[in-house]
This record gives structure tokens, sequence and C-alpha cells, in this order.
């Protein structure tokens, strides 16, 4: 990251919906767009479905800093969000969570 003048915070999260609960889970994500886009430091919150990949989700992140994308996390819409997510989810979403370093080619 030192050699590009962004600070942002990329994150990609991925998740796979338990078998049938696909449709539940892409619900779920959609729900969460305009206040996650709303949160303090918030630049960019887009989720995708996988092509090809039925049931698997990528959300792309963007930040201000580690501490906006923290205290995204802790919000207490997200805590009381949780437990639902974890009943739709296959696997972990801590397992899916990927921070990007962005890098640009040199001069």
């Amino acid at each position: 990251m030192d050699n590009t003048p962004d600070r942002y915070v990329t994150v990609l999260l991925e998740v796979r919906a338990k078998p049938g609960k696909e449709a539940e889970l892409k619900a779920f994500i959609a729900g969460t767009v305009t206040a996650s886009r709303n949160d303090p430091g918030n630049i960019d919150y887009e989720p995708h479905e996988v092509e090809g990949r039925p049931g698997t989700f990528i959300v792309l992140e963007r930040w201000d800093t580690h501490e906006a994308f923290e205290g995204h996390l802790r919000a207490p819409r997200r805590q009381a969000l949780a437990p639902r997510l974890l009943e739709l989810l296959d696997g972990s979403a801590d397992d899916g969570v990927r921070f990007l370093r962005p890098f640009r080619p040199a001069d």
C-alpha cells in the first residue's frame, strides 16, 4: 500500500448459503446494503452473486479507514442481525473475509 496515495480499506466478503437458503441469504444481503452505505466512512458497498455458483455471494466494501470498517461491524443493527445470518450461512462469515491491498505500477 506504500506506493498508492489511497489509504482506504478494501474488504472482500465471500459467503455461501446453506442448501435451500440461497434466496433467503440473497434477500438478507440486499437488506443490508442501504444501511451499510450510510455508515460513517463507507465509500462503497456492493453485493454480487457469483455466476455459475448458486448461493455464493461476494460483497465488495471500501471504507475510509480500518476504524470505520470496525465501527460498521460493531453497529447495533449488525449485532442484532448476526443470529439470522448464522442460520443462513454454510460455514463462517469470518472465513470469507479478505482485506485487499491496492497497488499501482511504478512510473
